[in-house]
């Protein structure tokens, strides 16, 4: 795959998923800016891979205005997490969430179509999750983000098909990200079981394959989303998850 000559922007690109991504497309050509809210870890990034780095925070609207429109593929990544019963739920919260992972994402798609379609070529990559097609309890925010998230690809997709501009989202299951590592480690000490134990009797319970997606797994999926053999593939939602949503 070739994507010299191309310029993408990954957001929450400063660990985890979003590093890996931008490292995968820089690796083939790419011109990339990554934005993350820890500015010295977008700028390790960058330096590492001869990329851009911003630090916004994507909870503030405005932020979408600090990031170059000009982009030929937009990897919304950024996300986080909040788990709390329905009843308990701090609504400030739930907000903070939805800014993040629905509002940023629209408002960076919607600045850098005109770009896209000026080029006859774009690509939206929205790094959703298994809880995009799957609910989980105590996940209100998070579930009903992606779930967003997955609509708003959609409609993406319609409209941006004949300007050559294709969206789909990734869904993976759980990511061996510093996020989930902590998730683990929290639910060890909450149920007083080893770490290994939570990640096989929780966290991997619905999955055929019983081991954590690794983030340049995910990266791999995106660079095939980008290249010349997935161009019919758009308005999809592309499971990643060791069978999950097979049952």
């Amino acid at each position: 795959m070739d994507l010299s000559g191309r310029t993408a922007l990954v957001t929450g690109g400063g660990g985890g998923i979003g590093r890996a991504c931008a490292v995968r497309l820089a690796a083939a050509g790419a011109a990339v800016t990554v934005v993350d809210r820890d500015a010295d870890r977008a700028d390790a990034v960058a330096a590492e891979i001869g990329g851009r780095a911003v630090g916004v925070d994507l909870s503030d609207p405005r932020a979408a205005g600090e990031l170059d429109a000009e982009v030929d593929i937009v990897v919304n990544n950024a996300g986080l997490q909040h788990v709390a019963p329905l009843e308990e739920f701090p609504p400030e919260r739930f907000h903070h969430l939805h800014r993040v992972m629905v509002e940023a994402p629209f408002l960076i798609i919607r600045r850098a179509l005109p770009h896209m379609y000026g080029r006859g070529w774009g690509r939206v990559v929205n790094i959703s999750s298994v809880h995009g097609l799957r609910a989980s309890p105590y996940k209100a925010a998070y579930v009903s983000a992606k779930h967003a998230l997955e609509g708003l690809s959609k409609v993406v997709a319609l409209e941006g098909a004949a300007h050559g501009v294709t969206a789909n989202c990734i869904n993976p299951a759980y990511v061996r990200t510093p996020l989930v590592e902590g998730q683990i480690a929290a639910q060890a000490s909450n149920h007083g079981l080893a770490e290994s134990e939570v990640i096989e009797r929780i966290m991997l319970a619905r999955a055929a394959i019983k081991r954590l997606i690794e983030p340049d797994e995910v990266a791999e999926l995106l660079a095939y989303l980008c290249s010349p053999a997935a161009a019919f593939i758009t308005g999809a939602s592309i499971p990643l998850d060791g069978g999950w949503t097979a049952s």
